[in-house]
């Protein structure tokens, strides 16, 4: 289970139509490109699938879909996180997650639990899930972040697999990669520290850049696996600029742009968040260009 997870994980996007209801034709279209451009699993139900958004029925249906396209080609990963406890558990329990491989569940946010509350949150919802869970931690969305201690702890629980790490700390990475049992899954939730994360005993990334450009991306993540590093690191280089572009008016603002640019759907997004504008759209065209992902 662990090891079918390493590699790279797209985030999916939720592609939408004008009237805002979910694009499934699109998103036939955006799993098939990902799936057949070398990513190692896929990620619903994530920030970057606007999942704050999205009610329940809609999460359903997302889900079904993208298996049914997917048709078991790659392994499939659902989120299911929040601040309620008992919220998350009812989610969990109203999902078919018949062949999907493992939950990835956010930290708790806005009401700012304690260490030992973090503690006791996971592990009722790694007791009440049927398949295996990978923790979330992306302290600056959430506020609070799970310390190594705290994942230590957590990592006992059988059911809980590995964790997500969007700390973007290094020194964090390291010390937990320290203190972590080897079989304990450990993956990147910040694109632009792959290289440096994979080199302290990392295993892949759950990836955001992965949707619009999985080839290079998923050659980029394997290279360090390989310990190819300085491959790896000309990759990287590729997307520095990506790093500040796609997250300039949020998450997924700019990789939606992104994909509507390669003829993968529309950038529409839900409100609050406003579709790209047409300035930053400009420039992640114009470094899709520079960086020989466009042609001019």
């Amino acid at each position: 289970m662990k090891h079918e997870l390493r590699g790279v994980g797209a985030a999916l996007v939720t592609p939408f139509l004008e009237d805002f209801s979910i694009d499934f034709e699109t998103l036939t279209k955006q799993v098939e490109f990902i799936v057949s451009n070398d990513v190692d699993y896929l990620v619903v139900n994530g920030t970057t699938g606007e999942s704050p958004t999205t009610i329940l029925e809609e999460k359903k249906a997302l889900l079904a879909h993208t298996k049914k396209v997917n048709a078991g080609r790659v392994p499939v990963v659902y989120g299911a996180g929040g601040n309620s406890t008992s919220h998350v558990i009812y989610h969990i329990n109203q999902m078919d997650l018949t062949g999907v491989s493992a939950l990835l569940s956010v930290c708790p946010y806005y009401n700012k639990p304690t260490q030992a509350g973090l503690i006791a949150h996971f592990n009722a919802i790694a007791d009440a899930s049927p398949i295996p869970v990978i923790l979330y931690n992306v302290p600056g969305r959430t506020i609070t972040n799970i310390n190594v201690e705290t994942t230590v702890e957590l990592a006992k629980h059988p059911n809980i697999i590995g964790l997500k790490d969007a700390t973007s700390s290094i020194e964090q990475a390291m010390a937990l990669a320290k203190a972590l049992p080897e079989d304990f899954l450990l993956l990147s939730g910040d694109d632009n520290l792959v290289v440096s994360q994979v080199s302290v005993g990392y295993q892949g990334v759950i990836s955001v850049i992965a949707n619009g450009f999985p080839k290079e991306f998923s050659a980029l993540t394997h290279s360090a696996l390989d310990g190819d590093f300085k491959t790896a690191a000309n990759y990287q280089y590729r997307f520095l600029d990506f790093d500040t572009l796609l997250y300039a008016e949020g998450n997924p603002v700019g990789i939606k742009k992104v994909m509507e640019i390669r003829g993968l759907g529309s950038a529409r997004t839900r409100l609050p968040l406003l579709e790209c504008s047409s300035a930053l759209g400009d420039k992640i065209k114009e470094a899709m260009i520079r960086e020989g992902f466009l042609d001019a």
